[in-house]
């Protein structure tokens, strides 16, 4: 009986075990099913051009030897069906192959790294690329800007990838002002998506076709008409028709400003407050870590903003509780002599440093300065932009977060926000600076270039090594009193709206006083563009025979049309007299490249090659 109902047992196990078999491996077709149809869909949309893929660098259409960042590279994030912000990066080139003896630098951040309201000749890029050429004999500097207005630590960490792929030496990056109101900031109107780890998956997402027509159908359905299509070039010939319309991105960032915060108060302690902070912090840590395992330098710098001279933007009112204290400081002093004010000021700043009003602490800054109290001015000018609830200024504790990433990740710290105290009045940056709240002035963005270009001599190991000293760094710096006009006419452009002012109004420009601003006018007007502008210097300036700004010109337009042989050789030309050999070569090197003809030019290569170390 027992072995009867044993063989009965062993025969329901032996008719049970097919079954599972095939429950299981109808549970994993089930399961694939649905997978498998968006892999054929996936497919599918690719073989019928469905979709879109923006890489961020492209070949230059004028020369197959070169490559650029795109400047219409923000459109990745969008669909083409959605309204798009109207940022786009400047046009500049590096070479498609890095060369043997070439030094690559790549510098990442926002609209003060891309030299904002002047341009590449103000910039860290452009600055950098001037001084490093005569430092570093024999080698083939690049210096490659990806810096756009707008963007944040989610934009530099999506970068990352493509960055390494162009084999940089070193990546410098200035950035921590837009993680609370730039595009795909926590307050941003331009958000992907609610969090941290959501947001990076949509940016994982993003090339895939499906998401892509998800995304699409998702903002046709939610689009009350087609007004706001955006169409996207695919075609880098139409990307860049002329690059010095590119330039113009200043005049967009004024509407760019007044639309698109979303959330206009945003509290200190709150928690998009810490969103923000947390959302920089990842991020950052994420994108420091990339660069480490490539094995590429990173140099990392604190950020500033105009404490001195740029009241709040947003503030809360002063707390009742405070208003003796607030009427005695500000309001009865009659009678009282400046050593008695000095003594309330000293004990009410005590007592109001826990207010949460930002106009408040900066009204205290303000009289701590009359009556020569720096060290309050600048404690109170700081809790000023700590409790300023519109965040288009980074709040300290970005900078605190700079400083312990590169401590984490062996990255240089740069501190440019203490360079740029020690250069200004009280040590309190202001507006010997910046222009407004956080834009750095001519002299502001040389101070920030300058600490970049210490910190690489103190920490690149780069041998040989010829100091450019910063006298003449700036006695040569690459900018024209035409683009000075530009950049001084876009912030008043800037100024004349939202947050600035409470209703947008139409700047009044001043009458320019010479041909020179007169040029920068009508390029700003869009009279003319920006090549045309500077072909026109250059003409200008040979027939008064400048022949310094004759050169400085000519270097202007051989940097921004590498592909230019005749520009590059003439600049070649110009420098090879000057013995200035290591550049001589460079923009040589760049002619024949080009296509430029010379007897010289190859007895002048050979010349100079004997001349200089690391050529080969």
């Amino acid at each position: 009986m027992k072995l009867s109902k044993m063989k009965k047992t062993n025969m329901k196990h032996n008719k049970s075990a097919p079954a599972s078999r095939q429950r299981f491996i109808f549970y994993i077709i089930a399961l694939f099913i649905p997978l498998l149809f968006f892999v054929v869909l996936e497919v599918g949309l690719r073989l019928v051009g469905f979709g879109q893929q923006v890489p961020l660098f492209i070949e230059n259409p004028a020369h197959p030897s070169y490559q650029l960042p795109r400047p219409d590279v923000m459109s990745r994030y969008f669909p083409i069906n959605a309204p798009t912000p109207s940022v786009t990066m400047e046009a500049n080139f590096i070479l498609k192959q890095k060369p043997k003896n070439g030094y690559r630098v790549i510098v990442q951040g926002g609209s003060t790294a891309a030299g904002f309201p002047y341009g590449l000749g103000a910039s860290i890029a452009g600055t950098l690329d001037q001084r490093l050429k005569p430092s570093m004999p024999g080698r083939y500097v690049e210096v490659l800007n990806t810096a756009m207005s707008a963007i944040n630590s989610y934009t530099l960490l999506d970068f990352a990838d493509e960055i390494i792929a162009q084999q940089p030496d070193v990546v410098l990056i200035y950035a921590g002002h837009n993680e609370f109101l730039g595009i795909l900031g926590v307050g941003s109107n331009y958000t992907a998506m609610g969090s941290g780890i959501t947001t990076r998956w949509f940016l994982s997402l993003k090339d895939y076709r499906v998401f892509q027509l998800l995304q699409r159908v998702y903002f046709g359905l939610s689009s009350s008409d087609g007004s706001s299509s955006v169409a996207v070039n695919t075609d880098p010939k139409d990307i860049l028709k002329d690059i010095s319309t590119e330039l113009q991105s200043g005049q967009q960032s004024r509407t760019f400003m007044a639309k698109v915060a979303k959330n206009k108060a945003i509290a200190k302690d709150s928690s998009i407050y810490y969103a923000g902070l947390e959302q920089f912090e990842s991020n950052m840590s994420a994108l420091l870590a990339k660069y480490s395992k490539a094995g590429i330098q990173v140099y990392i710098s604190t950020i500033a903003s105009n404490h001195a001279d740029q009241a709040p933007f947003s503030s809360l009112p002063i707390e009742s509780r405070f208003s003796n204290t607030t009427t005695a400081l500000f309001d009865n002093t009659a009678g009282l002599n400046q050593q008695q004010r000095i003594q309330d000021l000293q004990s009410a700043s005590s007592t109001l440093s826990s207010s949460t009003s930002a106009d408040l602490h900066f009204k205290i800054a303000k009289l701590a300065l009359q009556l020569q109290q720096v060290q309050i001015a600048k404690n109170h000018f700081a809790l000023a932009v700590e409790h300023d609830q519109l965040r288009f200024r980074a709040p300290l504790a970005i900078n605190e977060i700079i400083r312990k990433l590169a401590m984490q990740n062996s990255a240089v710290l740069v501190d440019s926000e203490n360079q740029l105290a020690i250069r200004s009045p009280k040590g309190i940056v202001g507006s010997s600076m910046m222009l407004e709240h956080l834009h750095p002035n001519l002299q502001g963005y040389f101070v920030i270039s300058n600490a970049f270009y210490q910190s690489m001599v103190e920490n690149a190991n780069i041998k040989p090594f010829a100091n450019v000293s910063i006298e003449r760094a700036w006695a040569e710096r690459l900018m024209l009193a035409q683009e000075e006009y530009y950049g001084f006419a876009t912030i008043l452009n800037l100024l004349s709206d939202y947050p600035f002012t409470t209703q947008a109004t139409t700047p009044s420009l001043p009458k320019p006083a010479d041909w020179q601003q007169q040029a920068g006018q009508d390029f700003f007007l869009k009279k003319t563009s920006w090549l045309q502008m500077m072909q026109l210097s250059l003409n200008r300036y040979q027939s008064e025979d400048d022949q310094r700004m004759v050169a400085k010109t000519i270097q202007i337009l051989a940097d921004a049309l590498p592909h230019n042989g005749l520009y590059n050789l003439q600049i070649a030309e110009i420098k090879f007299k000057q013995k200035r050999l290591n550049e001589s070569l460079y923009y040589y090197q760049r002619a024949k490249l080009a296509g430029a003809i010379g007897i010289a030019i190859d007895g002048n290569i050979a010349l100079i090659e004997r001349a200089l170390p690391n050529i080969h």
